[in-house]
Order: C-alpha cells, then structure tokens, then sequence
C-alpha cells in the first residue's frame, strides 16, 4: 500500500512482480492500513512500517505460534530499538508483559504495528483503524480489540525498531495523550471502565496543566470540563467504605 510516497516505492514490482501494489495519494496512515486490509486476499494481516524491520523468522513464529493457540486471533512480538545503527535500552515501562494486554496499554502504546499479526476477521467484529486520528490510531485499534479479544505475546525479539528519523510521526506531533484520551473515552463503558477512568482523569489532569502553561483558551475549559464531569461520575461509581 502506498499511501502517496515520493521515494520510487512503485519499482518494488521489479524485484516482486506478484504483489499487489495499490497507490492512493496521502490520505495517512489509517487510510492506507485499511486499503490494504479491505484489499488482502487472505485471512491474516501482517504490517510492516518503513522505519522497521521484521527478523526473517518472524512471521513463521508467529504463523507457528497461531497454529498451535487456535483461539488466539491478534499476536505480537517484542522488538529491538535502534537509535543511529546501535541497539538502545528498552525502558521498562515498555518491556512487554504479555498478561493483559487492555491494562499493559493504558497509559500508553506497547504494541508496534509491525510487530502485529492479526485474523482478517477481528477488523469486522471491532472495526478498523479509526482515520479521524491523525496519531496513535494504533493504540485505539489495540484497546478496541482487547476490551473484547485476546492479545498474545510471541515472547521474542522479531522486530528492529528504528528511532530518530524526522518524518516519523511521533516526533512530529506534540501532546500525543490528546489522542490517547480520545481511544480512552471510547472505552468508558466497558468492562474496564473503572481503570479507563483513574487514566483518563490522571491524563485530563496533566493535559490541563500544559494548556494551562501555554495558555490554550479553549483547551483550558475543555478539560476542566471533562475533568470535573469525570470525577464526579468516578466518585459516585466508587463504593464507600
């Protein structure tokens, strides 16, 4: 899928004649993860960004890992960050767990895209990547899919992450947690939402404080309001002792 790329991506059929190549001109990344999905011809759906890189066993792992948890619709692996051609410490708050992926991904994403395997059938029971996310359109997919589904952890490295290059898009936006309350809201009523609530409001806390510090207006009396709106409702749903 190329989503209006500028860099000869097209001359790919040289070298692999048999895929299928679709051009769209820019429409985000949402867009074009969905063209390929409704476009793919078979059941499983494997994602690759330009700025990573799969192990060459990894997607035999993962189609082993399947074949013997039949149950399991959605896997992903752990990965290897690369920041100017030297393998970096992973933090450990993104070390990946692998128990319950809807509260590992709370406070933040700890799923890679390209780390994801995942049965064509999912996306018609929790739907696609939502385009009206301009980022982190991942991490609302994930939650979508593991309030209701399983996420399995294949618990081994089969993926390069590389960090550092300008266009990524986590470098380009500022204050990413405007996204991540937006995939939050969306999961208010379900069966987490007692959790989704103390983030949200710790989220709507710490975003009120940097409106507050480069005097956003509108921003400002946004999250007071969603912030005093929360806590109430989280007040009046937590049992008194």
């Amino acid at each position: 899928m190329d989503d209006g790329s500028t860099d000869a991506t097209k001359n790919i059929l040289q070298i692999f004649p048999d895929i299928i190549y679709i051009y769209q001109e820019n429409q985000g990344v949402s867009s074009a993860r969905n063209q390929g999905i409704e476009n793919a011809s078979c059941e499983w759906i494997a994602f690759l960004d330009s700025d990573d890189v799969w192990h060459k066993e990894k997607l035999e792992k993962q189609k082993q890992f399947h074949l013997h948890n039949l149950t399991c619709k959605v896997s992903y692996t752990d990965e290897i960050w690369i920041r100017n051609n030297q393998e970096v410490k992973i933090p450990k708050k993104f070390h990946k767990i692998g128990r319950d992926a809807f509260l590992e991904n709370l406070e933040y994403c700890n799923i890679a895209p390209s780390s994801v395997m995942i049965h064509k059938s999912i996306f018609d029971k929790v739907g696609f990547f939502d385009e009206s996310f301009e980022v982190c359109e991942d991490y609302d997919l994930w939650l979508r899919i593991a309030s209701c589904d399983s996420l399995c952890l294949v618990n081994e490295k089969l993926l390069y992450k590389y960090a550092g290059e300008d266009q990524q898009l986590s470098f380009k936006y500022w204050g990413m947690d405007r996204w991540r309350v937006r995939a939050l809201e969306k999961q208010l009523k379900s069966s987490y939402s007692k959790s989704v609530q103390k983030t949200l409001i710790k989220k709507y806390t710490l975003l009120l404080k940097g409106a507050l510090k480069y005097d956003k207006i509108a921003s400002i009396n946004e999250y007071k309001q969603k912030l005093h709106l929360l806590k109430d409702t989280f007040e009046a749903d937590t049992p008194r002792e």
